[in-house]
């Protein structure tokens, strides 16, 4: 088993899209409804590149199988220095600690570019990403209640904090 992560590039964009598309249809990790097209991840891809913003993918004997990211927290000024970030792993690889080296890799670079501070907006009923993330020292900050709705209920979103430097 050979596992590296490396920059993603447009090649991997259509892997990137079942494994986003995937977690839309079945899980809560991803509060949007309708399936993304390759167009959609295409500009997300571009955007996240013109804006110097990293997009890592997990190579697993030439299988991408996984991908993480972040982005701007929120579009003021003063919110420069945080970013939310999101990890996405296929099913049949979760608990192999592909995740906590995406992570890793993320919060390096993270702090590498100068950020204070990383968010995880996470479904509450996540208790595995929780967990995941409280590993890593983030911490829960706070809950907004049935600020979504998926699958016919609605659903509360905890964020958590790591403070970088």
């Amino acid at each position: 088993m050979s596992l590296i992560l490396r920059p993603a590039t447009t090649n991997d964009l259509g892997k990137i899209l079942d494994i986003v598309n995937h977690s839309i249809l079945h899980t809560t990790a991803n509060y949007s409804y309708d399936i993304q097209t390759l167009e959609v991840q295409t500009k997300w891809f571009e955007d996240k590149k013109a804006k110097n913003l990293p997009i890592v993918v997990a190579d697993l004997d030439g299988e991408v199988v996984g991908f993480g990211s972040y982005g701007q927290f929120r579009e003021k000024i003063g919110y420069q220095y945080t970013v939310e970030h999101s990890v996405y792993v296929v099913d049949n690889v979760i608990g192999k600690g592909i995740g906590s080296k995406l992570l890793t890799e993320l919060i390096r670079l993270a702090k590498e570019q100068g950020y204070h501070v990383m968010i995880g907006a996470i479904d509450a009923d996540n208790a595995g990403s929780i967990a995941f993330h409280e590993k890593f020292g983030f911490v829960a900050i706070g809950t907004i209640r049935e600020v979504g709705y998926k699958f016919d209920h609605w659903l509360d979103l905890v964020f958590m904090q790591l403070i970088l430097a």
